[in-house]
This record gives structure tokens, C-alpha cells and sequence, in this order.
């Protein structure tokens, strides 16, 4: 019996020392540092992966929304406001909402969509380019959401116009001519505080164009006349504060066109190359 009870004994101590000696040899494979760093990688790549999907859907985003937002806005300014619009006389133009008020009305719903969208052009492009230059790109997201909100003033401003031209209540007290001043004053403020965001616009829209040319995720060339364009933007924008008379000088209808060019070759690029990276074309590194 005692012969037996050793054997059991020996026998339990060896099945022991080799669970240990498994474990010890199963532990460097877990948890060594060679193991550590490949979870590690594997979690790096991941997270890049990720970054990469959020940026090519940021730029679709990017594409699809300045499209509609600019085909929409098109149509509203030719159709339902350019007709009764009259540079540098607010009390004319106000006389002309005056008996067109249902237009101007559609043409605001439709410059508040536009503004709408200009908030997801931002956040898009912030997504897009954060990765590169995460300080410049939340500076430039920063300028052109001013500009959208002076945007949004610009229509309340439009809005208020409206008002006085309704001449509702004590206001009935103007007279008619009086109404079409107040109205016109208020349309000059509105296209004042218009061209101090596109100031800002032009800013932001430099600083983006500056990132995009340092990432590499299109032609340098497109993204050099991005960033010069809007520079001209803003200049233009900031000399017509200084100096009204600027307009006569050189026509606002200018003021925007280089910059709505660069937008939309970048909305086609996007759209139907990508974003593509500046390594993809790169032959991979010799490992001996």
C-alpha cells in the first residue's frame, strides 16, 4: 500500500512539473515583447485603416454636398434674386423686393440649405485633412464657420428687409418711403457683414488648400491655385470694407471665381480619383 501511495505521489508531482513547464514555456509566446510589438502593430494598423475610410467618405461627403449645395444655390440667385437685385442701392433692390417678395423668400430658403451645407463642407474637409495637419485644419474649420455665420446674418438681415417692408403695426407710421429706407439700410448691412465672412472664407479656404498641398492627396498644382485663389478671395472681400467704391472699381462678381473653380476640380477629383496616398506610388523598401 505504502508502495502505491509513492507512486501516486511521484506520478502527481511529475504531472505537476510539467503543467508548470508548459506554462513557462507557453508564457514568452503571449507575453514576450516580440508578441507585445505585433499586437501593437496590428492595433496601429487598424487604427490607419480606419483613419483611411473616414477620410475617403469625408471626401465623397465633400463632393456630393458642394454640388448640390452649389447647383441649388445657383439656381435661387439667377432665378429668384439677380433679377431684383441692384449693386450699391439697397433702397432700389428693396423697392424690387417690394413686389417680389415670394421670390426672394424661395432664395433665401435656398441660401439657408447652402449654409446648411457649408457647415458639412467644413466638418468634411476637417476630417479629411486632420490627419495632416490637425492645428491648421482646425484653424481654417474655425474661419469658415464664421463665414457661415455671417452667412445666416446675412439672410436675417434679408429677413428683417421683409419686415419693414410689410410695414406691420407701428411701422405703418414711415409711410411707404420711409419703409423702402429702412428696408434698404438694412439690405446694406446685410451685404456688408456678407463681405466681412467672405474675408474669413478666403482664410479658411487658404489654409485648407496650404494642407492639402502639404498631404499630397491631389496635384500640388491644383492645390497651389486653391490657395492663391483664395487669397485673392479674401483680399477682395477685405478691400471692399475699406473702400465701397471698390465694387465700381472691380466687379464683385469676380470676387469668387477663382475659388469656386478650385472647389470644383476638387470635388471631381475627389470624387472620381480619391484620396489617394503620396506612398502608393512608391516602390517598398529593400529588407536586405
Amino acid at each position: 500500500m505504502a508502495a502505491i501511495l509513492a507512486q501516486r505521489k511521484q506520478g502527481s508531482i511529475l504531472v505537476l512539473t510539467d503543467a508548470v513547464f508548459s506554462f513557462r514555456e507557453q508564457k514568452p509566446r503571449k507575453f514576450g515583447a516580440g508578441a507585445i510589438a505585433s499586437r501593437n502593430r496590428k492595433g496601429k494598423d487598424e487604427r490607419e485603416t480606419m483613419i483611411e475610410r473616414a477620410q475617403q467618405s469625408a471626401a465623397k461627403i465633400f463632393g456630393v454636398t458642394y454640388l448640390l449645395g452649389m447647383a441649388i444655390l445657383m439656381v435661387v440667385f439667377s432665378r429668384f434674386y439677380a433679377p431684383y437685385m441692384v449693386w450699391e442701392s439697397g433702397e432700389e433692390t428693396a423697392r424690387h423686393f417690394l413686389l417680389h417678395e415670394d421670390a426672394i423668400r424661395i432664395y433665401l430658403a435656398g441660401a439657408f440649405v447652402f449654409g446648411v451645407g457649408m457647415i458639412v463642407l467644413l466638418s468634411a474637409l476637417y476630417v479629411l485633412l486632420r490627419p495632416v495637419n490637425r492645428g491648421i485644419a482646425l484653424c481654417a474649420a474655425f474661419s469658415r464657420v464664421i463665414y457661415a455665420a455671417f452667412g445666416f446674418i446675412f439672410i436675417m438681415d434679408m429677413v428683417g428687409a421683409l419686415r419693414f417692408l410689410g410695414g406691420a403695426g407701428a411701422l405703418r407710421g414711415f409711410g411707404q418711403d420711409g419703409l423702402v429706407a429702412l428696408a434698404g439700410a438694412q439690405l446694406g448691412a446685410g451685404r456688408d457683414a456678407y463681405y466681412i465672412g467672405l474675408a474669413f472664407n478666403g482664410l479658411g479656404s487658404a489654409l485648407f488648400a496650404w494642407v492639402l498641398f502639404q498631404s499630397r492627396y491631389i496635384p500640388r498644382a491644383l492645390a497651389l491655385w486653391g490657395v492663391l485663389g483664395a487669397i485673392y478671395e479674401g483680399l477682395c472681400g477685405f478691400a471692399y470694407l475699406l473702400y465701397p467704391g471698390f465694387g465700381a472699381i472691380h466687379s464683385p462678381n469676380w470676387y469668387e471665381l477663382p475659388p469656386m473653380t478650385f472647389d470644383l476640380l476638387l470635388c471631381f477629383w475627389l470624387l472620381f480619383r480619391g484620396v489617394k496616398s503620396p506612398e502608393m506610388g512608391l516602390a517598398p523598401a529593400s529588407t536586405t
